[in-house]
């Protein structure tokens, strides 16, 4: 085997879904590609943002909305980033302090993860706040431009709660959240895992719902990378998406497990307890009073094409962009979204490794019940099942009409 001949240069936040950077590395996969993967946790997803734009990094794990947005120019550092796969679906969790929770049970909430139930009672706290005078809630969300944000957005307004009017939100650092719930600074927060898990165990917080009950199958992380690096090293790029896809594979394997938690929970990566990893990656995780419940599909790193980055994903978080009014639709943020997701070059990088690969680049959001058979390469690859909660749909070629739907329910 031939030495490495070069260093790519990545950042990662101690999530669970940073687990294929680091197999990456580990495992040896990137060597096996022919370069070497250098891995610096990093404290916050601005920090990431703000790595990637200095050219500190040249790559990243990456908030799935944030690369549209630094091309959209929001933000403290606009740059040109490019995401040419993802990485899994789902991982997150909506997690609230034993107050609240006491006081949305009292309103019905029940400890199954059920979104709605959990909305109606979030709904009847937070108006029984407002007519007796006490301050907004506050939830606490990872960066402004995360699927965390605009997923809970979603959810809220889904239950008539407009974030900032009815509901306040702020960013902070997710290892941080565990402690500001505790601390009473916030009321409850969405993040990826292991945070609610630590969570329930430090602050006696409860897990209301979660990410994947909210979308099923939804997208979560990207892998980021400065424009101009991927253009002038489209070679080391596409060694760089197999040895990614090889790690997420590998991550999805049952047999691997203990493995892969014992490998995240070392200090330099998440450096948590394996029993608070372990059972996050099973999709069994806590509620915070009652036992731990099966939660099918919470996380999945490569099946069901999870690493393919769709236009469609993007293009949904463009409509919570717009819907939230960071920006305006227009043909120009419209190419901008497109542009930005990259299943081309994923194509390029795996067209020969044997992978079932979608031909299409994006699907209508929300359309699978169940799994379902969908065009691809080889003719095998199943999709689904996906869905927002409230069972509503997202067709990317009539993303306008969309907005206008969600802008009216907003204003009722």
């Amino acid at each position: 085997m031939s030495l490495p001949t070069a260093t790519i240069r990545a950042g990662f936040i101690p999530l669970l879904d940073a687990a294929p950077l680091i197999v990456a590395h580990e495992h040896g996969f990137a060597r096996q590609e022919g370069f070497e993967l250098t891995l610096s946790r990093e404290t916050s997803w601005a920090t990431i943002r703000d790595r990637l734009a200095v050219a500190h990094l040249d790559i990243a794990h990456a908030l799935a909305p944030m690369p549209i947005a630094a091309n959209l120019g929001i933000g403290a550092l606009p740059m040109k980033l490019i995401a040419p796969m993802a990485l899994g679906f789902g991982g997150n969790t909506v997690t609230v302090s034993k107050p609240l929770w006491r006081a949305m049970a009292e309103a019905g909430a029940t400890a199954d993860f059920d979104p709605r139930i959990a909305l109606h009672a979030l709904s009847a706290v937070v108006t029984q706040r407002r007519t007796s005078g006490r301050p907004k809630l506050v939830f606490g969300i990872v960066h402004p431009h995360s699927a965390h944000r605009y997923e809970l957005a979603y959810w809220l307004a889904a239950g008539g709660m407009i974030p900032g009017h009815d509901v306040e939100l702020v960013v902070l650092p997710p290892p941080l959240m565990a402690v500001a719930l505790e601390s009473e600074q916030i009321d409850g927060f969405c993040a990826g895992e292991p945070w609610g898990s630590v969570a329930v165990k430090e602050a006696h917080a409860v897990i209301a719902t979660t990410g994947s009950h909210i979308w099923r199958s939804g997208p979560e992380k990207v892998l980021a990378a400065r424009a101009n690096w991927a253009s002038d090293r489209p070679e080391r790029l596409a060694a760089l998406v197999r040895a990614i896809h090889r790690a997420c594979q590998w991550c999805d394997v049952p047999e691997n497990g203990e493995a892969l938690c014992e490998l995240l929970a070392r200090p330099h990566y998440l450096g948590q307890a394996p029993e608070l990893i372990r059972p996050s990656l099973l999709g069994l995780l806590p509620t915070g009073i009652g036992p731990r419940l099966r939660v099918e599909g919470f996380l999945n790193y490569a099946a069901r094409a999870a690493t393919f980055p769709w236009t469609s994903h993007a293009l949904w978080f463009l409509s919570q962009m717009a819907r939230w009014g960071e920006i305006t639709i227009t043909p120009e943020t419209i190419q901008t979204a497109r542009d930005t997701y990259r299943p081309d070059l994923y194509r390029q990088a795996l067209a020969a490794c044997g992978i079932d690969i979608p031909t299409a680049n994006a699907k209508v959001e929300g359309a699978l019940p169940a799994k379902t058979a969908v065009g691809s390469v080889a003719g095998r690859l199943l999709l689904g099942p996906d869905g927002f909660f409230d069972g509503t749909k997202f067709d990317p070629d009539h993303l306008s009409d969309y907005l206008q739907v969600l802008r009216a329910a907003d204003a009722t």
